[in-house]
């Protein structure tokens, strides 16, 4: 079993910047790949970035050469830092974990998932 705890999110102008963190618990977090998900109000939820557990990252094209994931399996967390925040970025972000070291932009393919953070992007 893992769990797994978002922080990081708040209220920040467009073009800003904010970096989420999600911290694992449980059992050895080296060995999973780790997703950020995005769920915005009255949208389903969708893939923001994964990480392989040797560190291979893939993002949304909604994201690339904005966000960056990167993980510290020494803290057992990974990160999503954002830069040039949009608007249209505002949604609840998740962050899952997958039972195996290969990434997935799957929601199906994610084992754990943590409870979210707020991220808002005001105009």
């Amino acid at each position: 079993q893992v769990q797994l705890v978002e922080s990081g999110g708040g209220l920040v102008q467009a073009g800003g910047s904010l970096r989420l963190s999600c911290a694992a618990s449980g059992r050895t977090f080296s060995i999973y790949s780790m997703g950020w998900f995005r769920q915005a109000p009255g949208k389903e939820r969708e893939f923001v970035a994964a990480i392989s557990r040797l560190a291979n990252t893939y993002y949304d094209d909604s994201v690339k050469g904005r966000f960056t994931i990167s993980r510290d399996n020494a803290k057992n967390t990974v990160y999503l830092q954002m830069n040039s925040l949009k608007p249209e970025d505002t949604a609840v972000y998740y962050c899952a974990a997958r039972n195996t070291g290969t990434v997935s932009k799957a929601m199906r393919d994610y084992d754990y998932w943590g409870q979210g953070t707020q991220v808002t992007v005001s105009s």
